[in-house]
């Protein structure tokens, strides 16, 4: 009797599986890894679920409950044992390259080149660093004057921290070209470009994205001794803090062997570091989302009513959703924008082009052109807001030499850092409307300044020359 309940269990299950797969159980046989989409009863309890069992998430559509997974065989087992909806199940094939009219990074660097060649009046083009296999990491300045580093906003993109979202360049040359071929007849482009520094990097996963090419379309991370770790979980803040990452090396959010140990992440934050931009967006695919800090479960930036309001704006210019990473996806660590934020300031984004219907790699032909366009309009308002509410200046003494120091902010009536921040010689915050008092402190403590402001939709200047002798 119980032998032949065992049997018609077997053929149960084998039957249950065959309904949910195009492709039978060749799969599992042969131990190949599936992309899959998930039916979820309760969005965020199986998001936290899936994290906990280190399971990839390839991307979500909140609306209809539905996680696009990348699981191995044991992984696809366990989920159809305890009881989730698997369907839209197939067979991944690694070795089929993207679309080739997508970039390689050795045609990411032909076209920055070709770019800097034709406008050399308003670009400028720097290696950041190399990578792991030793290749330059581009970044192109946009400016009026590209070789000086003027008392102006920064504002930086960047592009594939990830190697197969390979929309993501596109994006990167999409506002380069804009910006360089419009500029001598667009008055708004002009603006942007004689009022701002702008910093695009199309392409930071150089090798990665090597890989991708050369053997499998579905590598994500760098390529650190072969296993390779996720770039965006390599970053010092709340590094492997809160379940947002792996420590296996084997899992594509690997967060690396310590915090900020590859040179991808290295260059990146060097650059940061360097030129401390006031926004940023880090475009990645896919979901359709604007993501901004913080990533770990229940934290948000003291400047959250600032922060959410530019991303709410820009999520509903473009018709996305928004929200912190751990409120529409899942805790993140180790992450970029979680760093800038913290580290220099800067009020960062992440962008998810592209929905599920197009994946990582959709037709170039078909939806290139829609994507770039369909965001424009997100990293446009950055190049506008610049120049709304907020405080801006220049800290130096009598002789003209910048000083470093340290500029805290509190809202009205309050004792608490609104927002606090290192710069030298040069400062440039977005706030809010409203009433603030500004407290400066010199570097060794030789000089205070205080001043309470009244900001409205305007750029204050609250600039100071400092007595040497203090």
């Amino acid at each position: 009797m119980k032998t032949k309940f065992l049997c018609i269990l077997s053929l149960f299950i084998t039957s249950v599986l065959h309904a949910h797969t195009s492709m039978g159980l060749d799969f599992l046989k042969e131990e190949k890894s599936i992309k899959a989409t998930l039916e979820a009863y309760d969005y965020h309890l199986v998001m936290l679920e899936l994290r906990s069992k280190d399971i990839e998430v390839l991307g979500v559509s909140i609306e209809e409950s539905l996680i696009d997974v990348y699981l191995s065989p044991t992984e696809y087992r366990h989920l159809r044992w305890t009881g989730h909806k698997l369907f839209a199940v197939e067979e991944d094939n690694v070795l089929m390259a993207p679309d080739q009219e997508y970039k390689t990074p050795a045609e990411i660097e032909v076209i920055v080149r070709n770019f800097s060649e034709r406008f050399p009046q308003i670009t400028k083009l720097v290696s950041i660093g190399k990578s792991v296999e030793g290749r330059d990491i581009w970044a192109l300045k946009i400016s009026n004057n590209p070789e000086v580093n003027e008392n102006e906003p920064t504002v930086l993109f960047n592009s594939m921290h990830h190697a197969r979202e390979v929309m993501t360049p596109e994006v990167a040359i999409d506002i380069i070209s804009y910006l360089t071929e419009n500029f001598d007849s667009d008055e708004q482009v002009r603006a942007w470009v004689e009022n701002t520094q702008i910093w695009v990097i199309p392409m930071l996963n150089v090798d990665g994205n090597n890989k991708v090419w050369n053997g499998n379309s579905m590598w994500r991370k760098n390529t650190q001794g072969g296993y390779g770790v996720d770039i965006n979980r390599n970053y010092p803040h709340k590094w492997g803090g809160c379940s947002g990452s792996s420590g296996s090396r084997w899992s594509d959010t690997y967060r690396g062997s310590s915090a900020g140990s590859e040179p991808e992440t290295q260059a990146l934050m060097n650059f940061v570091t360097e030129h401390r931009p006031v926004f940023n967006i880090s475009f990645h695919s896919y979901s359709e989302m604007v993501l901004y800090p913080f990533g770990c479960n229940g934290s948000k930036t003291n400047m959250h009513d600032l922060v959410s309001s530019i991303g709410k704006k820009m999520a509903a210019d473009v018709g996305y959703i928004h929200g912190t990473p751990w409120e529409i996806l899942y805790s993140v660590d180790g992450g970029d924008i979680d760093w800038m934020y913290e580290h220099v300031g800067t009020i960062p984004y992440v962008i998810e082009v592209s929905s599920r219907r197009e994946g990582f790699q959709p037709s170039y032909a078909q939806w290139r052109d829609k994507t770039v366009e369909r965001v424009r309009p997100s990293w446009q308002l950055l190049l506008d807001r610049v120049s709304q509410a907020g405080v801006k200046g220049s800290v130096v003494d009598q002789l003209g030499n910048q000083l470093e120091f340290v500029l805290k902010v509190f809202k009205e009536g309050s004792t608490t850092p609104y927002h606090t921040f290192n710069r030298v010689g040069y400062f440039h915050l977005a706030l809010l409307p409203g009433n603030y008092k500004l407290e400066l402190t010199v570097k060794g403590g030789r000089a205070v300044q205080t001043s309470n402001v009244s900001i409205e939709n305007d750029l204050i200047d609250w600039s100071h020359e400092l007595d040497a002798r203090e």
